[in-house]
């Protein structure tokens, strides 16, 4: 018997030092610091010098904590769009920002003071705002860190933050423009108000929680009205906020609603006889019997007794009785209707009569069909007494409680607190005891809103704040397209009750310009568009106000005598530059007279001492990061008119906060969009589809993730998922990611072994390579195309699936395969060797493009290590595809076969009845398309025959033994195939 001979020394497999362990939390940070040191974001810079601009403007994230997993999927994405559009040649900057003035801040400081039990009011403002700007600039710092750890290529060395006097300044420079414009004015209307915060709150700054309350049912006294047979009733209403009662000025009926005149049995009611024989009710007993008159609506009507006079006889324990002859009114005869407060006898303000008001808003979903109005605490309160002119009292204070002289219940409070409304609280106990009290229980559950940062409940209170009108005209200027020049009479606002004057020579509302802006945006996903259009199609005017410290003034004088602001360029200029200089301690009384000059005097002005929303901040960032021509790279040419952002990027709660105060503000001042397109994306949720919170200990850190697994593996998990919905993210998911990262690193590792020695003489022309070669560079082709269609779209989950599914099927499970033979065992002058490196080559250098954006040191790795030295890979631009004609048709019926084939041999190799592919002998359709099926299938041999199955059988032929193909050449097994035979010759020849 021969001795075999060893061949493995004359087989040409790949050779790299490129690691098949990744290693990424230790190899990461390296990588980050040789970027740094070489200054790539200058350098990117520099390469994009003069090209087409792609501006993202980034939307502030708050200097409030630790990077948290939102954090990272919003700049990951930022930085997609980034990187992608500058491997399009494109000069796209980024400049990350921060929020830095605001509750939370404040609201953290405070907490400082509290717990060395001090008064944070008793600090000197200045020095308090000093503490807020620490804590804020110690935050930025540690999620600068943070967000450069995750790979997002920025100018971090200069960023914007809201706190700079020269943002500060531009903020105040774009408020006075609403004041120049005529476009503020101060006035009394309930406001979300957080009562624990002192301070009222924009929409976006309150989350909704399931509570439980106390519902209440009030019976109100018909004292007179138009329909004689109603007086003595009384009109019921019902409600969750037993604390709005003391504040009733009036009740609402709808004009379209049934109501009938029950009699109601209180005998089954043991709180109606408490009271003994005297019946705290007016109203005489009918027929002898113990019952009363209620107004309570109907719904439907076609129903004896609708579902509002059931749920009135559950929640009451009264026993209602209707009849076929039991009087309906329709809600229109309520008119000029009069009723009064149970608390009557208290005299002053609740022995007014109250009268009946009609009310659209009114229905019978719930409740009685009746509606009590308080216009101190609620919006369609407030628009329907202010329309029958009855004004708020401002009886709740900032802290919740009543007013020390109120005469019911003054000084008592917190108005949110449970034990205050519960059914035996003072509310309920007093409207007990004055027998207006039908029902009370604490088991009333629903969704209310908290101030997200406070966690506690909030109220609508009415207080003088000032705001933007969403309906007043604009300026025509603005309606064409221009912000310059502002100017315009202020509207006369009158303290806490202004006429809502619109400014003369306006030419479309406020509402109109940003609806019209919104029609003329792009939305990803277009389901955007609508869900920003219904919130400002819908919303009330904008509060700009705050009560708070730390943020920037509300830069206005008002006159004492007419409650007029100060419309003076000349003193606007002056606040202005003084804000740009000393920030916004620059605004005091200290300097009153400095910015007024010599024209007015101090003593006839009021000093406004609110701060703005901050969403006024944010929203302005577009005037002093895209406009104020500090950050150059993101200024437009001059002459640009339009949007001066490409994109705004954020979750999808901003189309309440950053997006739609950014719309408002630059339609208010420029008559456009700040934007031309909008990406919004979900939230993450636990592995189990949950939302993350610490209490149910379901949170994932990006942090540690990059501590074990590496930054590109999030990177991966968050440009893999569809972020247009809500998604997931949990162990057994990162551990999925880690498996494709795997498989994608062993791609390119396999390529680099395979180029190790790869000349670009030995390149082989696309007409005569093979034509498995010129089918995988079409396949390329369709790559670069629909990953081109992603980027366009945004459509980051497509980009990624795409290269996968490229790299794993059409590479690793079918090219390479198929081709590791020629790369092993041909000779490297073999034509077919030559045009597989060809192609090798074409796809690294195309490949680590694409993935670039995805696996930013990663792709670095495998880049220096092909190309040591070479400067980044992150300042190459989109490779260009070789066309190659394929009939791609022919093609996936080839694979289709394939994929046959290997499910045929597979059972022969599980039976060891083959050790490989290489051993069978197969037999195809006879219709199989025309190809050297065995190269194709790595078998032995391939027929053709009768039939539509696959059949396959062991060969009898001999295994050559350096190529391992079972050959008819072949004599005994471990020799050699011809082939094989002249390449081994070669190398002997030339050793």
């Amino acid at each position: 018997m021969t001795q075999e001979r060893d061949y493995r020394a004359t087989v040409f497999l790949p050779k790299t030092d490129f690691p098949m362990k990744a290693g990424l939390p230790q190899k990461e940070p390296a990588i980050l610091a040789r970027w740094q040191e070489a200054g790539l974001y200058e350098k990117t810079r520099a390469a994009r010098a003069d090209r087409e601009k792609f501006i993202l403007h980034d939307g502030p994230p708050y200097a409030n904590g630790d990077m948290h997993i939102g954090h990272a999927l919003n700049h990951i994405l930022k930085d997609m769009v980034v990187r992608t559009q500058t491997l399009l040649g494109k000069d796209a900057p980024y400049v990350p920002g921060w929020d830095c003035h605001g509750l939370p801040i404040e609201w953290k400081v405070e907490e400082q003071y509290r717990k060395k039990k001090l008064d944070k009011d008793q600090v000197d403002p200045v020095e308090f705002r000093a503490e807020c700007r620490a804590y804020a600039a110690n935050w930025v710092n540690v999620q600068r860190e943070q967000l450069k750890r995750l790979g997002i290529n920025g100018d971090w060395d200069k960023p914007y933050l809201t706190m700079d006097p020269q943002a500060e300044g531009t903020i105040v420079s774009e408020l006075l423009k609403f004041a120049e414009s005529g476009q503020l004015y101060r006035g009394a209307k309930p406001v979300m108000w957080s009562p624990v915060e002192k301070t009222a709150l924009a929409e976006a700054e309150v989350e909704y929680e399931d509570i439980v309350s106390t519902q209440i049912d009030v019976a109100f006294e018909i004292i007179e009205s138009p329909v004689p047979e109603l007086v003595g009733a009384h009109a019921v209403i019902w409600t969750t906020t037993p604390w709005t009662i003391p504040v009733n000025q009036a009740l609402a009926y709808g004009p379209e609603v049934e109501y009938a005149l029950c009699s109601i049995n209180k005998a089954v009611h043991a709180e109606w006889l408490a009271a003994g024989q005297s019946m705290p009710l007016a109203g005489e007993p009918i027929e002898g019997s113990p019952v009363r008159q209620v107004l309570i609506a109907l719904h439907p009507v076609e129903q004896l007794r609708g579902h509002l006079i059931q749920e009135f006889e559950q929640r009451s324990g009264h026993q209602v009785v209707f009849s076929s002859d039991t009087p309906i009114y329709k809600g229109s005869d309520l008119a000029g209707t009069l009723v009064r407060h149970p608390m009557h006898h208290l005299g002053g303000f609740f022995a007014e009569p109250r009268p009946m008001l009609p009310g659209d808003f009114v229905t019978t979903d719930s409740g009685t069909g009746l509606v009590h109005m308080a216009p101190d605490h609620g919006e369609d309160d407030f628009d329907l007494c202010k329309a029958h002119s009855i004004g708020p009292k401002f009886v709740v204070e900032a802290d919740g409680k009543y007013r020390a002289d109120w005469p019911w219940l003054g000084g008592q409070g917190s108005v949110i607190n449970p034990k205050f409304n519960a059914p035996d609280g003072p509310i309920c106990s007093d409207l007990r005891k004055a027998g207006g009290l039908l029902a009370a229980s604490a088991d009333y559950k629903h969704s209310y809103p908290h101030s997200w940062r406070s966690k506690a409940k909030v109220i609508y209170r009415c207080t003088p704040q000032w705001f933007v009108p969403m309906d007043w005209d604009l300026p025509s200027r603005l309606r064409e397209g221009s912000g310059e020049g502002l100017s315009g009479s202020s509207p006369e606002a009158e303290g806490t009750s202004p006429p809502l004057t619109p400014p003369a020579g306006g030419r479309g509302t406020l509402r109109d310009t940003a609806l019209n802006a919104i029609a003329d945006t792009r939305f990803i996903p277009e389901k955007g568009r609508n869900r920003i259009g219904a919130m400002v199609e819908g919303r009330p005017d904008w509060v700009l106000s705050r009560q708070r410290a730390w943020g920037v003034p509300i830069t206005l004088f008002v006159d004492r005598k007419s409650g007029q602001y100060l419309v003076d360029p000349a003193v606007n200029a002056r606040i202005i530059a003084a804000v740009m200089q000393d920030g916004v301690d620059a605004w005091s009384d200290a300097r009153a007279q400095e910015y007024l000059g010599e024209g007015y005097d101090p003593a006839d002005y009021e000093r406004v001492t609110d701060i703005l929303d901050v969403w006024f901040d944010s929203g302005s960032t577009h005037a002093f990061v895209l406009e104020s021509g500090r950050w150059p790279e993101l200024t437009r040419p001059e002459g640009y008119a339009g949007p001066p952002a490409d994109l705004y990027l954020e979750g999808s709660d901003q189309h309440r906060g950053w997006f739609q105060s950014s719309l408002l503000e630059s339609c208010a001042t420029r008559g456009h969009a700040p934007y031309k397109a909008v990406l919004t994306h979900g939230f993450t949720m636990d592995a189990k589809g949950l939302k993350m919170s610490k209490s149910l200990g379901n949170t994932v850190s990006p942090l540690k993730v990059m501590e074990t697994n590496g930054a590109d593996i999030i990177r991966l998990w968050a440009l893999s998922v569809d972020y247009t919905e809500d998604h997931r993210i949990g162990d057994e998911i990162l551990k999925g990611v880690a498996d494709q990262y795997r498989k994608l690193r062993n791609t390119f590792r396999y390529m680099l072994g395979a180029l190790a020695d790869y000349d670009p003489a030995e390149a082989v022309d696309v007409a005569e390579m093979p034509e498995l070669e010129r089918y995988v560079l079409a396949l390329l082709e369709r790559l670069d195309a629909t990953l081109r269609a992603a980027v366009a779209d945004f459509d980051f989950n497509t980009y990624v699936r795409a290269l996968i599914d490229f790299c794993n099927e059409d590479l690793s499970a079918f090219f390479f395969d198929i081709r590791k033979d020629s790369l092993y065992c041909d000779a490297p002058s073999d034509p077919k060797r030559r045009a597989y490196r060809t192609v090798l080559d074409t796809l690294f250098q195309a490949l680590i493009r694409y993935a670039a954006p995805v696996l930013v040191f990663t792709s670095e790795e495998v880049w220096q290590s092909r190309y040591p030295g070479a400067d980044s890979v992150h300042l190459l631009e989109w490779p260009e595809v070789p066309a190659a004609q394929a009939d791609l048709a022919r093609w996936e019926a080839l694979r289709a076969l394939r994929q046959q084939v290997t499910e045929a041999i597979e059972p022969l190799r599980r039976e060891k009845i083959v050790g490989s592919s290489l051993a069978a002998e197969v037999t195809v359709p006879d219709d199989a398309p025309d190809a050297d099926l065995a190269e194709l299938f790595i078998t032995a041999t391939v027929t053709r025959g009768e039939g539509a199955g696959v059949a396959v059988a062991p060969t009898e032929m001999n295994k050559c033994g350096r190529c391992w193909r079972h050959l008819p050449e072949v004599q005994d097994d471990g020799t050699l195939c011809a082939r094989c035979e002249d390449v081994v010759s070669m190398l002997e020849a030339s050793a």
